[in-house]
């Protein structure tokens, strides 16, 4: 079974997520460790998303700015986004260059 294609629309799917900023921060959800995962099935592709709180305001903007993203992607014909908050987003998620430019040690 060739997985090449597949492969290929999930690092674009990755890529994609990388231009999704959030706006209070300034830093792409990818860095800030909001992605929990990216499944590409065909044509479709599904992106868990979670925010830094449960009561975050910014949910449904992140969401639908991904979604924007991953619909640019040619091959896919399908994203959805599901919005999950377990396990619970902890700073210990970001990556370094997150850490360093918002100065957490």
């Amino acid at each position: 079974m060739d997985t090449a294609p597949t492969d290929d629309l999930e690092r674009a799917a990755w890529r994609a997520l990388d231009q999704v900023i959030d706006p209070e921060l300034g830093l792409p959800v990818t860095d800030l460790g909001l992605v929990y995962g990216v499944d590409v099935d065909g044509s479709s592709v599904t992106v868990d998303l979670t925010t830094t709180t449960p009561v975050c305001p910014l949910g449904s903007y992140l969401t639908q700015m991904a979604e924007t993203k991953l619909m640019e992607i040619p091959g896919i014909e399908r994203a959805s986004i599901r919005l999950v908050t377990e396990p619970p987003w902890s700073p210990e998620m970001m990556s370094d260059r997150a850490r360093q430019v918002l100065r957490i040690p």
